[in-house]
Protein backbone atom coordinates (compact mmCIF):
# COMPACT_ATOMS: atom_id res chain seq x y z
CA UNK A 1 0.00 0.00 0.00
CA UNK A 2 1.40 3.28 -0.85
CA UNK A 3 1.77 5.43 2.73
CA UNK A 4 0.88 8.50 0.84
CA UNK A 5 -2.59 7.67 -0.21
CA UNK A 6 -4.04 8.74 3.31
CA UNK A 7 -2.47 11.93 2.84
CA UNK A 8 -4.23 12.39 -0.17
CA UNK A 9 -7.57 11.20 0.52
CA UNK A 10 -7.35 13.48 4.34
CA UNK A 11 -6.57 16.45 2.13
CA UNK A 12 -9.16 16.21 -0.53
CA UNK A 13 -11.98 15.90 2.22
CA UNK A 14 -10.98 19.85 3.18
CA UNK A 15 -12.04 21.35 0.25
CA UNK A 16 -15.48 19.32 -0.09
CA UNK A 17 -16.36 20.44 3.09
CA UNK A 18 -15.34 23.90 2.43
CA UNK A 19 -17.31 23.79 -0.20
CA UNK A 20 -20.67 22.36 1.57
CA UNK A 21 -19.88 25.00 3.98
CA UNK A 22 -20.26 27.97 0.89
CA UNK A 23 -23.49 26.22 -0.42
CA UNK A 24 -25.31 26.60 3.37
CA UNK A 25 -24.32 29.80 3.79
CA UNK A 26 -25.33 31.19 0.21
CA UNK A 27 -28.95 29.17 1.09
CA UNK A 28 -29.03 30.76 3.99
CA UNK A 29 -28.51 34.51 1.97
CA UNK A 30 -31.26 33.84 -0.24
CA UNK A 31 -33.77 32.90 2.08
CA UNK A 32 -33.12 36.11 3.87
CA UNK A 33 -33.38 37.92 0.58
CA UNK A 34 -36.58 36.11 -0.12
CA UNK A 35 -38.23 37.54 2.59
CA UNK A 36 -37.04 40.45 3.11
CA UNK A 37 -38.46 41.09 -0.37
CA UNK A 38 -41.67 39.65 0.52
CA UNK A 39 -42.19 41.61 3.71
CA UNK A 40 -40.78 45.11 1.67
CA UNK A 41 -43.51 44.03 -1.12
CA UNK A 42 -46.29 43.56 2.10
CA UNK A 43 -45.50 47.03 3.58
CA UNK A 44 -45.85 48.40 -0.05
CA UNK A 45 -48.66 47.09 -0.20
CA UNK A 46 -50.10 48.09 2.79
CA UNK A 47 -49.15 51.44 2.24
CA UNK A 48 -50.87 51.80 -1.04
CA UNK A 49 -54.18 50.65 0.66
CA UNK A 50 -53.78 53.41 3.21
CA UNK A 51 -53.24 56.01 0.98
CA UNK A 52 -56.33 55.00 -0.86
CA UNK A 53 -58.56 55.13 1.92
CA UNK A 54 -57.39 58.37 2.66
CA UNK A 55 -57.31 59.89 -0.98
CA UNK A 56 -61.70 58.19 -1.09
CA UNK A 57 -62.12 59.58 2.63
CA UNK A 58 -61.13 63.09 1.71
CA UNK A 59 -63.06 62.96 -1.88
CA UNK A 60 -66.12 62.25 0.36
CA UNK A 61 -65.25 65.49 2.98
CA UNK A 62 -65.05 67.32 0.32
CA UNK A 63 -68.58 66.44 -0.78
CA UNK A 64 -69.90 67.06 2.33
CA UNK A 65 -68.26 70.74 1.98
CA UNK A 66 -70.68 71.41 -0.73
CA UNK A 67 -73.42 70.65 1.04
CA UNK A 68 -72.48 72.53 3.85
CA UNK A 69 -72.50 75.43 2.05
CA UNK A 70 -75.62 74.91 0.99
CA UNK A 71 -77.30 73.92 3.70
CA UNK A 72 -75.72 77.43 5.57
CA UNK A 73 -77.65 78.94 2.53
CA UNK A 74 -80.94 77.72 3.46
CA UNK A 75 -80.51 78.04 7.20
CA UNK A 76 -79.83 82.37 6.63
CA UNK A 77 -82.90 82.06 4.48
CA UNK A 78 -85.09 80.40 7.06
CA UNK A 79 -85.44 83.30 9.63
CA UNK A 80 -86.21 86.17 6.87
CA UNK A 81 -88.63 83.56 5.86
CA UNK A 82 -90.34 83.33 8.91
CA UNK A 83 -90.20 87.00 9.81
CA UNK A 84 -91.84 87.89 6.49
CA UNK A 85 -94.77 85.01 7.20
CA UNK A 86 -94.85 86.45 11.09
CA UNK A 87 -97.01 89.27 10.78
CA UNK A 88 -99.65 86.96 8.24
CA UNK A 89 -99.94 84.22 10.24
CA UNK A 90 -100.56 85.74 13.75
CA UNK A 91 -102.73 82.67 14.95
CA UNK A 92 -99.90 80.34 13.52
CA UNK A 93 -97.32 80.95 16.11
CA UNK A 94 -96.50 77.03 16.89
CA UNK A 95 -96.04 76.51 13.45
CA UNK A 96 -92.99 79.17 12.95
CA UNK A 97 -91.20 78.63 16.11
CA UNK A 98 -91.40 74.79 15.41
CA UNK A 99 -89.90 75.74 12.17
CA UNK A 100 -87.51 78.75 13.90
CA UNK A 101 -86.33 75.71 16.67
CA UNK A 102 -85.62 73.05 14.03
CA UNK A 103 -83.87 75.33 11.89
CA UNK A 104 -81.38 75.63 15.23
CA UNK A 105 -81.12 72.19 15.66
CA UNK A 106 -80.08 71.65 12.23
CA UNK A 107 -77.77 74.05 12.04
CA UNK A 108 -75.79 73.13 15.31
CA UNK A 109 -76.06 69.57 13.64
CA UNK A 110 -74.47 70.75 10.94
CA UNK A 111 -71.68 72.17 12.62
CA UNK A 112 -70.98 69.21 14.38
CA UNK A 113 -70.55 66.92 10.70
CA UNK A 114 -68.77 69.62 9.03
CA UNK A 115 -66.32 69.70 11.36
CA UNK A 116 -66.19 65.67 10.91
CA UNK A 117 -68.03 64.36 8.07
CA UNK A 118 -66.46 60.91 8.44
CA UNK A 119 -67.80 60.97 12.29
CA UNK A 120 -71.17 58.28 11.65
CA UNK A 121 -72.82 59.71 14.94
CA UNK A 122 -72.42 63.12 14.05
CA UNK A 123 -73.88 62.58 10.37
CA UNK A 124 -76.64 60.41 11.93
CA UNK A 125 -77.87 63.58 14.24
CA UNK A 126 -77.77 65.82 11.42
CA UNK A 127 -79.61 63.55 9.20
CA UNK A 128 -82.47 63.46 12.09
CA UNK A 129 -82.58 66.87 12.61
CA UNK A 130 -82.34 67.44 8.88
CA UNK A 131 -85.71 65.56 8.88
CA UNK A 132 -87.01 67.81 11.50
CA UNK A 133 -86.41 70.74 9.52
CA UNK A 134 -88.06 69.69 6.40
CA UNK A 135 -91.12 68.82 7.99
CA UNK A 136 -91.06 71.94 10.20
CA UNK A 137 -90.68 74.08 6.79
CA UNK A 138 -93.37 71.61 4.69
CA UNK A 139 -96.20 72.85 7.22
CA UNK A 140 -94.95 75.83 7.44
CA UNK A 141 -95.41 76.08 3.51
CA UNK A 142 -99.05 74.32 3.55
CA UNK A 143 -99.74 76.79 6.28
CA UNK A 144 -99.14 80.11 3.56
CA UNK A 145 -101.05 78.44 0.62
CA UNK A 146 -104.37 78.85 3.23
CA UNK A 147 -103.34 83.06 3.52
CA UNK A 148 -103.65 84.64 0.03
CA UNK A 149 -102.22 87.58 1.07
CA UNK A 150 -99.34 86.46 2.65
CA UNK A 151 -98.87 83.76 -0.58
CA UNK A 152 -98.70 87.26 -2.85
CA UNK A 153 -96.17 88.85 -1.19
CA UNK A 154 -92.95 89.77 -3.31
CA UNK A 155 -90.99 89.07 -0.91
CA UNK A 156 -92.62 85.90 0.45
CA UNK A 157 -92.39 84.80 -3.41
CA UNK A 158 -88.69 85.71 -3.47
CA UNK A 159 -87.54 83.81 -0.57
CA UNK A 160 -89.64 80.73 -1.41
CA UNK A 161 -88.26 80.57 -4.70
CA UNK A 162 -84.80 80.92 -3.22
CA UNK A 163 -85.56 78.24 -0.84
CA UNK A 164 -86.56 75.86 -3.87
CA UNK A 165 -83.67 76.84 -5.38
CA UNK A 166 -81.13 76.40 -2.51
CA UNK A 167 -83.31 72.79 -2.08
CA UNK A 168 -82.31 71.70 -5.54
CA UNK A 169 -79.09 72.79 -5.13
CA UNK A 170 -78.90 70.36 -1.82
CA UNK A 171 -80.26 67.56 -3.63
CA UNK A 172 -77.63 67.80 -6.32
CA UNK A 173 -74.66 68.11 -3.67
CA UNK A 174 -76.17 65.26 -1.34
CA UNK A 175 -76.15 62.99 -4.78
CA UNK A 176 -71.96 63.79 -5.39
CA UNK A 177 -71.61 63.06 -1.85
CA UNK A 178 -73.92 59.59 -1.73
CA UNK A 179 -71.70 58.44 -4.70
CA UNK A 180 -68.34 59.60 -2.77
CA UNK A 181 -68.90 57.90 0.41
CA UNK A 182 -70.39 54.64 -1.66
CA UNK A 183 -67.06 54.65 -3.50
CA UNK A 184 -65.34 54.64 0.10
CA UNK A 185 -67.29 52.33 1.56
CA UNK A 186 -66.96 49.71 -1.22
CA UNK A 187 -63.44 50.21 -1.26
CA UNK A 188 -63.39 49.70 2.84
CA UNK A 189 -65.04 46.47 2.61
CA UNK A 190 -63.58 45.16 -0.39
CA UNK A 191 -60.77 42.39 0.23
CA UNK A 192 -57.90 42.86 1.31
CA UNK A 193 -58.86 46.04 2.48
CA UNK A 194 -61.35 45.16 5.50
CA UNK A 195 -58.40 43.59 6.85
CA UNK A 196 -56.81 47.24 7.75
CA UNK A 197 -59.64 49.35 7.41
CA UNK A 198 -60.43 49.01 11.19
CA UNK A 199 -57.00 48.56 12.04
CA UNK A 200 -55.85 52.34 10.84
CA UNK A 201 -59.35 53.84 12.07
CA UNK A 202 -61.07 54.20 8.98
CA UNK A 203 -65.04 53.55 10.00
CA UNK A 204 -67.96 53.12 7.47
CA UNK A 205 -69.54 56.58 6.22
CA UNK A 206 -72.80 57.71 6.34
CA UNK A 207 -74.78 58.40 3.48
CA UNK A 208 -76.70 61.49 3.33
CA UNK A 209 -80.02 60.15 3.51
CA UNK A 210 -83.54 61.66 5.20
CA UNK A 211 -85.17 59.00 7.54
CA UNK A 212 -88.39 59.65 7.03
CA UNK A 213 -89.27 59.00 3.06
CA UNK A 214 -92.03 61.19 2.47
CA UNK A 215 -89.58 63.97 3.56
CA UNK A 216 -86.83 63.04 1.36
CA UNK A 217 -87.71 65.43 -1.56
CA UNK A 218 -87.74 69.61 -1.42
CA UNK A 219 -90.47 70.96 -0.08
CA UNK A 220 -92.80 71.62 -2.64
CA UNK A 221 -93.07 75.58 -3.38
CA UNK A 222 -96.40 76.72 -5.25
CA UNK A 223 -96.69 80.00 -6.72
Amino acid sequence: MNPFLPALSTGAAAPILAAGDASGLTTGTIALIVVAVVAVVLVLYVISIYNGLVALRNAFKNAFAQIDVQLKRRYDLIPNLVETAKGYLKHERETLEAVVKARNIAAAAAQGAAANPADPNAMRNLLGAESGLAGALSRLLVTVERYPELKANQNMLALQEELTSTENKVAFSRQAYNDAVMSYNNARETFPSVIFAGMFGFLPAELFQIADPTERDAPKVKF
